[in-house]
């Protein structure tokens, strides 16, 4: 019995398919991946043992479908999923990015539907992910959806109302936060560090800070308070950083990331 099933052996597919195997939330032998290039196919099932196909259409009697393709091909891939009405419904947990809840449900009108949007991090298990649940979601499905998603990081429930924010926020922001990163090194290497070193620092400096907040469940205003002393070597440079416009950057980065996605779903 195939009980997990992606559609799209991409990166992200790979990404949960691979924790859920680690984490023995489910078994190779209860996982189909369909995935339409063969160089994909091959390295899937030789590198997790499950079996791989190129056929939608033997994906439908899973009991749950992770859809991870383009948002281009999904009128294709709903045309060829097709399910059996008299069977148990297969939950369809849908990450791709734009997609709204009321197409999903129109295009697959007999499945209950989840819309998520993981993080990059979910590659390494340190993602967040956010859903939001269709109409025909029981406590059971979401149950099992939060099982899954787990399996890359932390989830939140959020109205979908709130996803295209979401997308800006923590969808794009591993892109900003590696050219933040990028950039610290760059001023190490400015200062006279060997770019090995500044990029050691940077990097250190950055997932430190990250977990010192989390773990002390402090606002981040309170330890850039901290450590800035009157007169020292860190307000001025949060000087530089606020006569940059550093601040600012980021918040309309996000905000622009947020357009984007709401245009890219209309």
């Amino acid at each position: 019995m195939i009980q997990f099933a992606v559609i799209g052996g991409g990166v992200m597919g790979e990404a949960i398919l691979s924790r859920l195997l680690a984490q023995s939330i489910y078994l190779p032998s209860t996982v189909l991946v369909s995935e339409p290039r063969p160089e994909r196919r091959s390295f899937l099932a030789n590198q997790y043992g499950v079996e791989v196909t190129d056929d939608n259409r033997l994906v439908a009697s899973a009991e749950t479908i992770l859809l991870a393709v383009k948002p281009q091909i999904l009128k294709t891939v709903a045309h060829e999923l097709m399910v059996d009405s008299s069977g148990e419904k297969p939950l369809l947990l849908s990450i791709l990015a734009g997609v709204r809840l009321h197409h999903l449900e129109t295009l697959f009108p007999k499945l209950p539907v989840v819309r998520a949007m993981p993080n990059t991090p979910a590659i390494i298990g340190s993602g967040v992910t956010a859903i939001s649940s269709g109409q025909s979601i029981q406590p059971h499905h979401l149950a099992l959806t939060h099982q899954i998603f787990q399996a890359v990081g932390q989830v939140l429930e959020v109205p979908e109302s709130l996803m295209d924010a979401v997308t800006g926020l923590s969808g794009s922001s591993p892109a900003f936060i590696a050219i933040v990163i990028e950039a610290l090194t760059d001023g190490g290497v400015l200062a006279g560090l060997p770019r090995a070193i500044a990029a050691e620092l940077a990097l250190q400096t950055v997932l430190g800070t990250a977990k010192l907040i989390q773990e002390k469940g402090i606002h981040p205003a309170v330890l850039k308070d901290q450590v800035t002393s009157p007169g020292g070597t860190t307000i001025s440079g949060i000087q530089q950083l606020e006569r940059g416009g550093l601040r600012s950057a980021l918040m309309n980065a996000v905000k622009a990331a947020s357009d984007r996605a709401q245009e890219l779903g209309n």
